[in-house]
């Protein structure tokens, strides 16, 4: 099953949040303080939970899930929205965090695919 979708814009603050390591996304109609800090993407239906072992598409780089926090499937559900943390930890240390392993960070902008394989 497949999660595919794509990003349209990128917030003023991504960089930040980018900086330490993360991403967060969020479908196009998030609120806009969280809009600002986050990579924004067009609305899909996910069709299942996302767990270690599946893979995540993040513009032109392919990452290992490894952990998956709480509520992160939730919100991916409903909003598009969770936070990738690139650290390969098998424990997501906040409900909302998506753990992924892979070759560095994502150069992300618009137009680039978001997609995620559920295996």
């Amino acid at each position: 099953m497949e999660y595919k979708t794509t990003v349209t814009k990128l917030g003023e603050t991504y960089g930040e949040i980018f900086d330490q390591g993360m991403v967060v996304v969020f479908n196009e109609n998030a609120p806009e303080e969280l809009a600002e800090l986050s990579a924004l993407h067009t609305a899909a239906r996910l069709p299942g939970d996302v767990k270690p072992g599946d893979e995540v598409v993040l513009g032109d780089k392919r990452y290992a899930v490894t952990a998956v926090g709480s509520e992160a499937n939730h919100t991916l559900g409903k909003m598009g929205h969770c936070t990738f943390v690139f650290t390969g930890a098998d424990t997501a240390e906040l409900d909302g965090h998506i753990v992924l392993k892979g070759e560095g960070m994502p150069n992300l902008r618009a137009g680039e695919p978001f997609e995620i394989y559920l295996h």
